[in-house]
């Protein structure tokens, strides 16, 4: 079953009103009456309206002064207001009707036919826009969904390379060096050769499973991770990294938003790696009451207008991911020309953090003691 939308009915005229809501009654909607602009914008205030149905001339607030009303808050500018009138018909009068927001325009009398048909019009539109937005925001959680599930396998990879993979090469590399111990010449220097094969093998291993999931993320936390892999970034890709924190001693934050950042900073830098032609980057964590901020600036070739702008056909896969990883917590992401190269700029909101309790101290034998450290007899 479909669901009903409000209209709703503005006129100084009762008999005015129970004629529109007869004429629109096949409609199957919800018709709701306002005898005046007051109650019209109480109406609006408190209820979700898909169509108004406005008389121009009224006393005290007219319809050109309501619509305009209406259109100054941010909750009706999509709202479809249609003028009724018998007196403003000129040309004038339209466009300024027009002017102030309205859709359409019915002159009076009114054809039953005609009135449904506008007004069916703009109610289906707004239903389907209404059903675009709740499948956007169907999207957005599974787009968010898949991000963290995304996380979760990575994490469980990294944990089974580390545990699983790494632990066997570093026990065939012990065999390997008991055979140099006990071998001839040839067999010692084949065996030197494979131990040299498993230490890459094992250092590949272990870059793999830092990328896919880096351990000191959850150990240590979000500033500890971005340091050590900035430092395998400037190993790997030549490009210089600095990195700023603040404050210096970085708090621990939801597991979840410490994942979030780390992998924008990471899609960021491969950003920069793979695409901006820099020799340098700067990465500044800067976490406030509210906010995380995270910045991500290169010297290279910058990028075009368009994706600046973050217009959805100019911008990648990374791009995407950093905005959507944004959005999940009620961020926002900013790109721009910083001359030379990028700014790649992440906030993100988060609780405010409790102050810390200054102890209460009490003087015991000439020292200060912490007052919850203290036992208290009862008297008696």
């Amino acid at each position: 079953m479909k669901e009903k939308v409000n209209v709703l009915l503005v006129d100084d005229q009762p008999g005015k009103l129970l004629t529109y809501e007869a004429m629109l009654q096949e409609l199957d909607e919800n018709l709701i009456k306002a005898s005046s602009g007051k109650e019209a914008l109480s109406v609006l205030l408190k209820t979700e309206v898909a169509v108004v149905l406005l008389d121009v001339s009224m006393p005290e607030i007219d319809g050109f002064e309501l619509a305009q009303m209406i259109r100054q808050h941010p909750r009706f500018d999509r709202t479809a207001i249609i003028f009724v009138s018998a007196v403003n018909l000129t040309d004038l009068d339209r466009l300024m009707g027009y002017t102030l927001g309205a859709v359409d325009y019915i002159s009076v009398p009114v054809v039953p036919q005609l009135l449904r048909s506008k007004v069916g019009v703009f109610v289906e539109l707004h239903r389907k826009a209404k059903q675009a937005e709740d499948l956007n925001a169907q999207l957005r959680q599974m787009s968010s969904r898949l991000m963290t599930l995304q996380d979760d396998e990575r994490r469980r990879v990294a944990r089974e390379l580390h545990d699983g993979l790494v632990q066997d090469l570093a026990a065939a590399k012990l065999i390997f060096a008991r055979i140099v111990e006990d071998s001839a010449q040839l067999k010692e220097q084949l065996a030197t050769n494979g131990i040299e094969i498993l230490d890459s093998a094992i250092q590949q291993v272990r870059t793999i499973s830092y990328l896919l999931h880096p351990p000191l993320l959850d150990e240590a936390g979000l500033a500890s991770a971005v340091r050590l892999y900035l430092d395998g970034v400037s190993k790997r890709s030549g490009i210089k990294t600095f990195l700023d924190v603040q404050p210096q001693n970085f708090p621990r934050l939801a597991p979840d938003v410490e994942t979030a950042i780390f992998r924008i900073v990471q899609e960021a830098l491969t950003n920069v790696f793979r695409h901006s032609g820099a020799t340098s980057s700067w990465i500044i964590l800067s976490q406030e009451e509210t906010r995380v901020v995270a910045m991500v600036r290169d010297n290279g070739k910058g990028v075009a207008e368009e994706t600046a702008e973050l217009r959805p056909d100019r911008i990648g896969v990374g791009l995407g991911g950093i905005r959507e990883r944004a959005r999940h917590f009620g961020g926002d992401l900013r790109l721009s020309n910083a001359n030379p190269g990028t700014l790649v700029e992440v906030v993100i909101p988060i609780a405010a953090q409790p102050r810390k309790r200054q102890p209460l101290l009490q003087s015991v034998d000439g020292k200060q003691v912490e007052a919850s450290t203290l036992f208290v007899h009862p008297i008696g």
